[in-house]
C-alpha cells in the first residue's frame, strides 16, 4: 500500500470509512498533491501519514467503553456526554476485585472511562461523623473510601481505577426539570477515586421516562412506589448514600421502595461505592448478564 500511494499517485478519488465517518482525499501527481487535516480531523500532515492513521485507527483492538456501547446499543444521554443502562435488569454487570457479578455499569463515559457501582453495601455508616454536606471537606465517607477502603482493593483493581472529576454540587430534590439537577450537581467538581452515584444517575437510570423521569414525579409516585421502584436496575432491599447534597447539613440516599429523600449526614446508610474504570480497560469476556458477567483486564 506504502509504495502504491508513493509511486503511483496518478489522478483517482478514494474515500476510506473510519468508524461511521467517511473521510476523502483526491490524488494527482505526487508532486501534485495537497492535503488539509483540518477537514479531516486527523493528526497527519500528509496524505500518506493520513492513510496510515486511519489503518490503525480502524484495526486496532476496540475499548471497553466502545464495545459496551455497542453491543448494549446504548442511546446518549442528553444532558451529558455519557450513555446510561437503563431499565429494570439490563445487561450491566461485571466482575470487577474479584467480585464476580458483583458490580454494575451505570454508565459510559464520551472519553471512554466507565463508571461502576458496588451492587452489595459495604456496610452502614455516616456519609459525615460531624454531619457536614461538603464531600470535598474531606467528609468522613470520602476519606474511608479514598484510604481505608481503596487499600484493601487487589492491586489488579486498583491499576485499573482512575482519579476523575466528580459532581458534587447540591440539588433542589423536588425539581422538575432534570435539566437543572443535573447543572446543579456538575456545578461543584471534586477529584478522587471512589465515591457514589449521584441523584441524577438514580433517576437516568430509570426507563420510565414519563413516569420516574424527575424529582417531582418520583415523589408523586411515592403512594404508588411499585412504579419507579421496578422501572430502574438501581434499587436494593436498603437504603443508601448518594453523593448528592442538599443545601444544609443532609445528603440524600435511595430507599428501597424507590423513592429518595434527604437525611442527615452524620447518620448511618448503607455505602455502595462507585469508581471509574481506566478508558485503556479492554473486554475479556462475558456478555454482561448476570450469569456470564463482562470480564475485564488493561
Amino acid at each position: 500500500m506504502k509504495k502504491f500511494l508513493k509511486s503511483y499517485c496518478v489522478g483517482f478519488i478514494i474515500s476510506v470509512l473510519l468508524c461511521g465517518s467517511v473521510y476523502a482525499a483526491t490524488y494527482f501527481a505526487s508532486s501534485d498533491v495537497t492535503y488539509d487535516n483540518g477537514v479531516s480531523g486527523l493528526k497527519s500532515e500528509n496524505v500518506q501519514d493520513a492513510i496510515d492513521e486511519l489503518y490503525t485507527e480502524c484495526t486496532k483492538e476496540p475499548t471497553a467503553g466502545e464495545t459496551i456501547i455497542e453491543n448494549a446499543v446504548l442511546e446518549k444521554d442528553p444532558y451529558e456526554c455519557r450513555y446510561f443502562f437503563t431499565g429494570a435488569n439490563p445487561n450491566n454487570y461485571v466482575t470487577f476485585n474479584g467480585e464476580k457479578a458483583g458490580w454494575r455499569i451505570i454508565s459510559v463515559e464520551c472519553d471512554g472511562t466507565i463508571k461502576i457501582i458496588r451492587i452489595k453495601s459495604i456496610g452502614n455508616m455516616a456519609w459525615d461523623t460531624s454531619n457536614s454536606s461538603n464531600w470535598a471537606r474531606p467528609a468522613s465517607l470520602n476519606t474511608y473510601l479514598n484510604e481505608t477502603y481503596y487499600n484493601r482493593l487487589s492491586s489488579i483493581a486498583q491499576n485499573q481505577i482512575i482519579s476523575r472529576n466528580w459532581n458534587i454540587g447540591s440539588i433542589t430534590g423536588w425539581d422538575n426539570d432534570l435539566a437543572n439537577q443535573v447543572n446543579d450537581e456538575s456545578s461543584i467538581t471534586w477529584n478522587g477515586k471512589i465515591a457514589l452515584a449521584t441523584v441524577s444517575e438514580y433517576i437516568r437510570s430509570n426507563s420510565n421516562k414519563s413516569g420516574c423521569g424527575t424529582g417531582k414525579l418520583i415523589e408523586n409516585d411515592y403512594d404508588n412506589d411499585q412504579i419507579c421502584k421496578n422501572t430502574t436496575w438501581m434499587i436494593t432491599n436498603n437504603n443508601w448514600w448518594t453523593l448528592t447534597p442538599d443545601d444544609s447539613y443532609q445528603a440524600y440516599d435511595v430507599w428501597g421502595d424507590g423513592f429518595f429523600s434527604n437525611y442527615y449526614c452524620e447518620y448511618d446508610d448503607a455505602v455502595r461505592p462507585a469508581l471509574y474504570l481506566s478508558s485503556d480497560i479492554k473486554i475479556t469476556g462475558g456478555n454482561g448478564s448476570q450469569s456470564n458477567p463482562y470480564q475485564i483486564s488493561l
